[in-house]
């Protein structure tokens, strides 16, 4: 497939069996958004597994824009996400057993990164449409946040390539999944349509 937009999600983890950041990417798996087709994909919910597929995925697909998705059950809107730091620090284990505490994601890489996503703008859009949405500036210190530092560390070097990270709630009457998957269709097509609205270069906080 010639995707140009690759968008990533989780599968269960904790006490959930299902995880709507995965229906979500699986839902938009192999769709057009202004002429674009994306690849969907579900991540594990390991932190080095999740990492690594990730990267794979970006080599193998050469996307111009990544948008990685997870679960946020306690939140009631989507989060756009601003700040991915450099920190693994987790309550409890992944699904692979392992569960780092006060470890970096990326050895001597830099404190953080912001994203290169117009969250702004994707806010603004979102809030027009009738879509519950908030700015964040945490995405934690579990696997989200490691997916999500991961993927920002991996394209610093890839000019005109953005990436950002989106927390989705737990669907419910207010937010359906079919909802949700309009409302990640309307973030891609503002995401390709509107430049970035944040101005720190490469998105690197030392």
């Amino acid at each position: 497939m010639n995707a140009r937009v690759l968008i990533t999600g989780f599968e269960p983890f904790g006490n959930d069996s299902t995880n709507p950041s995965a229906d979500v990417a699986l839902a938009l798996d192999e769709t057009t958004v202004a002429g674009r087709t994306i690849a969907g994909m579900v991540l594990p919910v390991e932190f080095e597994e999740s990492a690594r597929r990730l990267k794979n995925a970006i080599r193998e697909l050469d996307p111009e824009l990544v948008i990685c998705l997870g679960l946020a059950a306690s939140r009631s809107a989507i989060s756009l996400e601003r700040v991915a730091v450099n920190l693994d620090d987790a309550r409890i284990p992944d699904n692979a057993g392992q569960r780092p505490v006060d470890t970096p994601v990326v050895t001597s890489g830099p404190t953080a990164y912001l994203t290169t996503l117009p969250v702004k703008a994707m806010a603004a859009g979102l809030a027009k449409q009738g879509f519950p949405v908030e700015l964040s500036s945490s995405a934690g210190n579990y696997v989200c946040n490691h997916v999500f530092y991961a993927l920002m560390h991996a394209l610093r070097r890839h000019e005109g390539r953005r990436g950002g990270f989106v927390h989705v709630p737990t669907v419910s009457e207010r937010i359906t999944s079919a909802n949700l998957s309009e409302a990640l269709k309307l973030v891609v097509r503002i995401a390709l349509e509107t430049p970035i609205d944040i101005s720190i270069p490469a998105g690197r906080i030392d």
